[in-house]
């Protein structure tokens, strides 16, 4: 592949700082005059073309020395909503794309760029965003319950298509809020060609999907979102891109964005980000900077961070893995740097499966994000939850390991999208045995991820028990909670959120010993956990997890000091489905051999919750 002929793009010499080249690339009413511009530094001739023209060749774009076309017609000629798009020539060859920083694109399977102006919202979010400084400061020490949403499979109408933004945010925004969640997290709504690829492969990096309305629509959803207390999540792509040819892919004719085919093998038909290029890294940091901006967001998700810094197999070469690795790296750290300089209130979130250390914050040459998924706790959990009920007592190990490294990194435990799909199964029918014990067991696993350290994530849908599987092309199965159990089930999980939204000892010392104690972490022969949750008050809860059917009307368990107990939430009470084996009166510790012990029930499959009253 041939080199670049031109030196790299200094945006940074004509004003605009790097981070923001979507001021300066792409298209924007200046004065009386739109004008366009793109980088394509190896193409011979570009053309405008668009509904302006007739889609004709009129208009050639003027190539400066940077590898910059530019145009700028009367905007008596252009008008917003105007559909457009580059046509590029190099040699022989023809292409034609749409605009990189292009502000809207035309709903699949047409990839035209849309004149656009975004500046135009009225927002009505300023609460929420000083109150999103003021929780920065102790962000580890606040909850944080995510739930993860994909935006065509929430709710559909009754003919099968989409809500719009607005219509999904007036009824998402209160079922949120009721639920006890302090977020959601958005898969990918910049514009993409393939429904089945569930947004993960982008091809308008700076348009909103044109799937549920226009950018001012999106921009009201999240207004919404914001005025009602709740926090807006992006995941966000920067690995890999789609290889249409409509796209980024061999943009000016040859490998702009990417790196050289025969460099990486191609992953899910994409092509990885060449992170070796200022321009790219220009144009990345600039979308991150861009999503900020201009949407109010409150963080960014970013996926496959693994790939991102070649640790897969996707490279043909120990050389160009160990060059893409560092390129990788030193490009994270530029990102999460950026945005804690300039954005300290807004989450970076690392979404990573491997083994990599210190991805969390900048000491030992870490990475810089503030949370990362911790996917050792969620196959670990999910591994278990599966196994037989008599059959767990020999995989103890699966749910008192995570304790070895939960404070390692700073964590999210997610049960995701990737956990409910592909032949994984809806979370419900993980759980083994009859209809009662999956319930049971749904519950117990679910009080589980609530009260061990770390912030939440769980997809929709997990909160009413969805029985199949999720389905991207299909709204949820909001029908399942006719049924009692299913009805009860959500109401379980909106009454634990919101227990853990109320009690700082299941969040306020996230992040180190101070916040966790174990009682008993072997109990292995009766599959049971214990442990306590401790606030920096020194107020504390006792939570004890029973993972077998067993029922226990005298369980002893050893307690921190001798006082009056109460039982604050049990998850077999009968109000969510369970079979009432509950504590109704306080519990007195006594002293035997020494130690501060109480006498008290445990339910089968069960989860039971403890405070000091006395």
């Amino acid at each position: 592949m041939g080199a670049l002929k031109n030196k790299e793009f200094n945006i940074s010499k004509l004003g605009v700082s790097p981070h923001r080249a979507y001021e300066y690339l792409g298209a924007h009413k200046e004065g009386r005059s739109y004008a366009f511009r793109v980088f394509a530094p190896r193409a011979d001739r570009v053309f405008l073309i668009g509904d302006f023209c007739s889609w004709d060749d009129r208009y050639p774009m003027e190539k400066n020395a940077d590898g910059v076309f530019e145009i700028s017609l009367d905007y008596s000629l252009v008008k917003s909503g105007d559909k457009y798009k580059y046509k590029i020539q190099r040699g022989d060859k023809i292409i034609y794309k749409s605009d990189p920083y292009g502000y809207m694109m035309e709903h699949r399977p047409e990839f035209a760029s849309i004149v656009s102006n975004i500046d135009k919202f009225k927002w009505h979010d300023s609460r929420w965003l000083e109150r999103r400084k003021s929780d920065a400061v102790n962000i580890y020490h606040k909850p944080l319950n995510i739930y993860e949403i994909h935006l065509g499979s929430w709710r559909r109408r009754h003919d099968g298509s989409y809500l719009s933004y607005p219509e999904i945010a007036r009824e998402l925004a209160p079922y949120v809020k009721q639920m006890g969640y302090t977020h959601i997290e958005l898969m990918p709504i910049s514009e993409y060609p393939s429904d089945a690829s569930w947004g993960y492969q982008v091809g308008g990096y700076f348009s909103p999907t044109s799937r549920y309305g226009n950018p001012a629509e999106l921009m009201e959803f999240i207004d919404v979102m914001h005025c009602a207390g709740i926090g807006v999540i992006l995941d966000w792509v920067p690995a890999h891109f789609p290889s249409d040819s409509f796209g980024l892919c061999d943009f000016d004719g040859d490998a702009l964005y990417e790196y050289p085919a025969h460099e990486c093998r191609s992953m899910w038909e994409t092509r990885f980000f060449d992170l070796s290029k200022d321009h790219v890294k220009g144009f990345l940091l600039s979308n991150a900077d861009f999503w900020i901006r201009k949407y109010h967001v409150d963080g960014l998700r970013v996926d496959a961070v693994g790939s991102i810094l070649a640790l897969d197999e996707s490279i043909e070469s120990e050389e160009h893995k160990q060059m893409r690795g560092a390129n990788a790296k030193e490009f994270l750290q530029a990102f999460n740097a950026y945005i804690k300089s300039n954005y300290p209130d807004v989450l970076t979130i690392a979404e990573d499966s491997s083994a990599q250390k210190h991805i969390t914050g900048f000491d030992n040459d870490g990475l810089g994000f503030d949370l990362k998924w911790n996917m050792g706790w969620m196959y670990d959990t999910l591994s278990y939850a599966e196994k037989g009920v008599w059959d767990r007592k020999y995989h103890h190990g699966k749910l008192n390991f995570s304790l070895s490294y939960a404070f390692d990194e700073q964590f999210v435990l997610p049960i995701s999208h990737d956990d409910v799909t592909g032949g994984k199964r809806a979370y419900l029918t993980k759980m083994p045995d009859d209809r009662w014990r999956k319930f049971a067991g749904a519950r117990v696993f679910y009080a589980y991820q609530m009260t061990h350290p770390g912030k939440k994530l769980n997809f929709m849908g997990n909160e009413i028990a969805s029985v199949g599987e999720w389905m991207y092309d299909r709204g949820l199965e909001w029908r399942l909670l006719e049924d009692e159990l299913h009805a009860k089930y959500q109401y379980f999980c909106e009454e634990l959120n919101n227990l853990y939204l109320s009690r700082p000892e299941l969040w306020q010392c996230d992040d180190s010993w101070d916040g966790f104690q174990w009682i008993d972490a072997d109990d292995s022969e009766r599959s049971i956990l214990s442990y306590r949750r401790i606030a920096r008050d020194g107020s504390e809860l006792i939570v004890i997890l029973n993972f077998t059917p067993n029922t226990y009307e005298e369980f002893f368990i050893d307690v921190p000091k001798a006082a009056i107990y109460k039982e604050i939430f049990n998850s077999d009470d009968v109000s969510y489905g369970g079979s009432g084996v509950t504590n109704h009166n306080y519990l007195k510790s006594f002293k035997d051999g020494g130690k501060d012990r109480l006498r008290m029930r445990l339910s089968p499959m069960g989860a039971t919750i403890l405070s000091i009253v006395g």
